[in-house]
């Protein structure tokens, strides 16, 4: 989701490349459910070769202050488990 807060619209293989390690199943299956959660909304365009996009909606977009917010607490976490490590 921060790739897509970022980069408004995005391809699928533009996410594949962002997400290290994610296989083509695990990022078809989060999307689906981020697609279903109305977090994202899937554009296809009648082109060829076919075009899909993603983008966040506007829910998908009210969602970011708490992720930021938890990625925050994360990094703290971090550094306190690293401080303890260094004793």
């Amino acid at each position: 989701m921060w790739y897509l807060f970022e980069n408004e619209f995005t391809r699928y293989n533009e996410l594949k490349r962002k997400v290290k390690g994610i296989t083509n199943m695990m990022l078809t299956k989060s999307l689906k459910e981020l697609e279903e959660n109305n977090l994202i909304v899937r554009i296809q365009y009648e082109t060829i070769p076919p075009k899909v996009e993603y983008a966040l909606t506007e829910r998908g977009k009210a969602l970011l202050p708490a992720l930021n917010e938890l990625s925050k607490w994360g990094e703290e976490q971090l550094k306190l488990d690293k401080s303890k490590s260094d004793f």
